[in-house]
């Protein structure tokens, strides 16, 4: 399979991009070659596919359910609950609906903690996306719930060589309140052994880091560093209470960080990610959109902008998190993150590319294209997706979407009368 993105505005100019395979072959004017496609870009730019860096897919099934509630009412009373009837089948068609959402709006790549995640990789393998899958895993300090977390971590690892390069596993502990010590730690010593990432909820709320003075005498990020677990292979989601010590113990272990504008202000959890400081630091900072039924969609050209506008509104400061920044933060960070060979613009990169509808009032006039992307568009402008080589939607068409959201809608709607 080849294609020929022809006469695409890419950085300001009009370029030819011819894909071979699964990666971007050349970039250049007028390419001569004999592609299997052909796109004529008039009036569109390229970007690369968003990495969206914190998702939980299949939670499209509970947009809408349990609004307006603080985070630890909401888990308790109406997702914890209710997330214990999930079926394979229900995971399956939520992490599907959740494909479709994140194509349409220029995701090629997603870091997801949920579970039954061999339903979420079917899903994958069938939509064409990119994306690292961890288990997510709690024992709420329970010997033997520790012991069933392992069992099933080590099964769905044995599992990888079943799924397409598309597809990597991760581990998922969800949080110090919900996860022991010794399984944190056991979490850090099979990730190391295997050389697989963590993704962890950290440092959300003020509760949280309550809780842990309360029950552990420090905060969740000197906990996390007595216990050992600090390192490149840990992604925190969220990270909103952190001193400038802690900010330094992140960066000194390679951590990773991942900003959730949209949940965080949608539950109250805060609004002072410390951007700057971690940037500053030397700290890989992404952006995510977090679960639909705590941010209610997973359009990651929103998530741009909220990241910005938040930063510059607590810090009083309209030169903090810039576009470019948004942009970076939104795509290449999540791939140095992640590891893969994706996230920019360039010969001998994957091929995940995302075409720009400029012929929309948002994009006119058109001053900095990143600036209009950024905070003037939303994930409507994405016209046409190509993933690993592949075209998974074209002039705004995905196929099967119709029957997909039929059945996801059917699935949330049994889901809530079991």
């Amino acid at each position: 399979m080849s294609i020929l993105l022809k006469s695409v505005e890419f950085d300001g100019q009009k370029k030819d991009i011819y894909i071979e395979g699964n990666k971007i072959a050349r970039i250049g004017e007028d390419i001569m070659c004999n592609p299997s496609v052909i796109i004529d870009c008039h009036r569109k730019a390229v970007i690369p596919g968003f990495v969206n860096m914190h998702t939980h897919a299949a939670m499209t099934l509970f947009r809408g359910f349990g609004d307006d509630m603080p985070l630890m009412s909401w888990l308790e009373e109406k997702i914890w609950p209710n997330e214990a009837k999930l079926t394979y089948e229900d995971v399956y068609w939520g992490a599907k609906l959740a494909c479709v959402e994140m194509i349409r709006s220029g995701t090629t790549t997603f870091f997801d903690m949920y579970y039954q995640p061999e339903a979420t990789a079917q899903a994958m393998e069938e939509m064409g996306m990119r994306a690292v899958l961890a288990d997510a895993f709690f024992d709420h300090f329970n010997p033997k719930l520790a012991v069933r977390s392992m069992r099933n971590t080590a099964k769905l690892f044995n599992k990888r060589s079943l799924y397409s390069e598309r597809i990597r596993f991760a581990l998922g502990p969800h949080a110090i309140y919900t996860v022991s010590g010794e399984l944190l730690r056991w979490a850090s010593d099979f990730s190391k052994d295997n050389g697989i990432l963590i993704h962890f909820h950290l440092s959300e709320t003020e509760g949280e880091v309550a809780q842990c003075l309360k029950r552990y005498g420090t905060t969740p990020v000197r906990y996390l560093r007595q216990l050992g677990v600090l390192s490149p292979r840990l992604v925190a989601a969220h990270t909103l209470y952190v001193d400038d010590e802690e900010i330094k113990m992140l960066a000194d272990n390679g951590v990773g960080v991942v900003h959730n504008p949209a949940s965080n202000m949608k539950l109250g959890s805060g609004s002072q990610f410390k951007f700057q400081e971690m940037r500053d630091a030397g700290i890989k900072v992404a952006i995510g959109t977090d679960g639909c039924s705590s941010s209610n969609n997973l359009d990651m050209v929103e998530a741009m902008k909220l990241a910005s506008l938040l930063n510059k509104s607590w810090r009083k400061d309209p030169e903090a998190f810039t576009c470019n920044e948004a942009f970076f933060a939104a795509t290449q960070a999540g791939a140095d993150i992640l590891d893969i060979n994706t996230g920019r613009i360039a010969e001998g990169c994957l091929a995940d590319l995302c075409l720009i509808d400029l012929n929309m009032p948002v994009f006119t006039p058109n001053f900095y294209f990143l600036s209009n992307l950024v905070f003037a568009a939303n994930g409507s402008c994405i016209d046409t997706v190509i993933c690993d080589g592949r075209i998974v939607m074209r002039d705004k068409k995905i196929p099967g979407e119709d029957e997909i959201m039929d059945n996801a809608a059917r699935a949330a709607y049994d889901l809530m009368k079991r």
